[in-house]
């Protein structure tokens, strides 16, 4: 997992040119006019999802992880906690959903990250990651996921 703000976007155009282009999109979008929605951005290679919601606590979550993309979770406004682990051995609470892209893990996180923003949070497939979490109280969202495709 990389933590990061949206400025040292550069620093990460080594992962590849699909990073490059989803960094870009973010960097050059006006997301105060993009409803919330699934867009794609190179196909099914690069989906943006935008979505807007208020924090929540930590009781009844649990971790999540992909196999088929990584996620770039961007906060455009707001603050969150997200939760992390690292995938090792657990086993999943719900198992892979092919179609959806995701499994469940009832474990609780090793750690909690704040982002703001203009920060950003990069979970690989061997990243676990629970998001979407009150820091105190309740605050509004607004939050963009890119979706990058890992072949």
């Amino acid at each position: 997992m990389i933590i990061d703000t949206l400025k040292n976007a550069a620093l990460y155009h080594g992962l590849g040119p699909k990073f490059v282009k989803a960094f870009e999109y973010l960097q050059q979008t006006d997301f105060s006019k993009v409803e919330k929605g699934k867009y794609e951005i190179d196909g099914t290679a690069i989906i943006a999802i935008v979505n807007e919601y208020d924090t929540i606590s930590t009781e009844g979550e649990q971790m999540e992880s992909h196999k088929k993309y990584i996620d770039v979770q961007y906060i455009v406004s707001g603050e969150e906690l997200i939760g992390h682990d690292f995938l090792r051995n657990q086993t999943p609470s719900k198992a892979y959903d092919d179609t959806a892209d995701f499994m469940l893990f009832g474990e609780t996180p090793a750690f909690f990250s704040k982002l703001e923003q203009g920060m950003f949070a990069i979970f690989f497939p061997t990243d676990l990651h629970m998001p979407n979490i009150r820091v105190k109280d309740p605050v509004a969202v607004k939050k963009v996921v890119m979706k990058i495709s890992v072949l």
